[in-house]
């Protein structure tokens, strides 16, 4: 995983929140892939897709947020 914030991460910062909050609801992943990441959950790659971003989305609340101080803008 990258340590450092990118602009992948920026461009983002709305979905994990969501990602995140749907998790804290209890969604199924199915649903949070088809209504946050608009991805068909049945396609094979959408699993994987949504793993992806909730452990991003999770090391931002850990770890990624410190570098947020640093940026100029988002």
């Amino acid at each position: 995983m990258i340590e450092r914030f990118t602009d992948y991460d920026r461009a983002h910062l709305v979905t994990y929140l969501r990602l995140l909050d749907a998790a804290r609801d209890g969604a199924d992943w199915r649903e949070a892939a088809r209504q946050v990441l608009a991805r068909d959950p049945d396609h094979p790659a959408s699993r994987a897709c949504w793993e992806s971003h909730m452990r991003r989305a999770e090391w931002m609340t850990h770890t990624g947020y410190k570098h947020l101080a640093s940026l100029r803008e988002l």
